[in-house]
């Protein structure tokens, strides 16, 4: 037995890129070559029993068997929506769940993935960020949470073919500040030894972490979204806390700058923005809007606001969401009203929720504020003075 073999805790092979597995093998006195036969056993055919991989010796089986594991996360509930959306409730390591959306259009098939348990950035208007925050994922929970969606889908006749089309790293969590592990996640989604997805196909979403911005654009130039929400700092301050350490100022140069250090041809940056009754969809929010975003090549997707109990906000007027969008149209700003999928099963946007053991007592904090505000007169029914 070698001293690779006499750890007592199996590794698990899901998380790692092939420069790892590479490693892997050469530690266990194997040829490099084995990272690709596992790669593919393990991202193409969904395998996760080395039994199953047949055309490696039964000697490496059995000694895989002894250090190594293939392990993804426990489906705990598989939702479908009426309109096609699929959401699944994914166990995490340690306790805590997170939650997964596949979203089909036509051709299409896009794939929400979830980067922490909770989340650390506690925007006001996202159910997420009110479960607090419990902890960072793996990247084999991340991969996991591709890898266990693909499964579910059945095997593939086709190994071209894959109804995961588009990955965005859109669900639980701020990416950005669980940096190594979504970046490692997102070369094994990019591999072709993994799933072959083009780094536009891929997308993370930020709410703003400026150093991890610069450092992405250097380590893996996927395409970029930003939670921007809001068009000027004394909003955005109160709707992303994050942007009291980060302003907008400063951002806007982050994403210019990540646009020019793009290598594919698609250096678009999409700027989301949530649309919140009486808060930041008027005019002016529109006319600063445009003034912010000039000289930075983006698309601006407007999301009417998914609800959630004891929100505090209300989705804007469709009427006042189309007067925004023709506003930003006319004036030069690419603009698209993002369609909302899957709110009958809670999949929708800022509606993901898991089950967080929340080490901030943000939740706490925030069902205290319901309480708080369940026993206040309500103004609107006090009598006329």
């Amino acid at each position: 037995m070698t001293a690779h073999e006499v750890q007592t805790e199996k590794v698990n092979l899901l998380g790692l890129t092939r420069p790892a597995m590479e490693e892997f093998f050469l530690a266990m006195g194997e040829k490099k070559f084995r990272a690709q036969q596992i790669l593919k056993w393990i991202h193409h055919h969904q395998v996760d029993d080395f039994e199953q991989m047949t055309d490696v010796g039964k000697a490496l089986r059995e000694k895989l068997a002894r250090v190594a594991e293939i392990r993804g996360p426990e489906v705990l509930h598989e939702g479908i929506s009426r309109d096609g959306t699929r959401k699944w409730v994914f166990e995490a390591d340690n306790g805590g769940a997170v939650e997964t959306v596949f979203i089909p259009d036509g051709r299409r098939g896009t794939l929400c993935v979830s980067s922490q348990v909770g989340c650390a950035v506690d925007c006001g208007f996202c159910s997420t960020g009110k479960q607090g925050f419990q902890r960072d994922l793996t990247s084999s929970e991340i991969i996991g949470q591709v890898w266990q969606a693909s499964r579910s889908f059945g095997p593939r006749k086709n190994l071209g073919e894959h109804p995961i089309t588009n990955v965005v790293m859109m669900g639980m969590g701020e990416p950005l500040l669980n940096y190594g592990p979504v970046l490692d996640a997102m070369r094994l989604m990019r591999d072709d030894l993994g799933y072959g997805i083009s780094k536009r196909r891929i997308t993370l979403s930020t709410s703003g972490v400026i150093p991890r911005i610069d450092q992405l654009s250097a380590d893996l130039d996927v395409s970029l979204a930003l939670s921007l929400h809001a068009p000027n700092d004394e909003l955005r301050n109160e709707l992303v806390p994050l942007n009291r350490k980060y302003p907008l100022k400063e951002l806007m140069s982050a994403c210019k700058r990540y646009s020019d250090n793009i290598t594919h041809r698609h250096n678009t940056i999409t700027m989301e923005y949530v649309m919140l009754r009486d808060v930041n969809d008027k005019p002016e929010h529109a006319r600063q809007l445009v003034r912010l975003l000039k000289g930075i090549p983006v698309k601006v997707n407007l999301i009417p606001f998914n609800p959630f109990p004891h929100a505090g906000y209300d989705r804007s007027r469709k009427a006042d969401i189309l007067a925004f969008h023709k506003f930003l149209n006319d004036n030069g700003v690419l603009t698209t009203v993002r369609t909302t999928r899957g709110d009958d099963i809670d999949a929708a946007c800022g509606q993901l929720v898991g089950e967080v053991k929340d080490r901030t007592r943000r939740s706490e904090r925030w069902k205290a504020s319901i309480f708080h505000r369940a026993e206040q007169p309500d103004s609107k029914t006090a009598p006329a003075q």
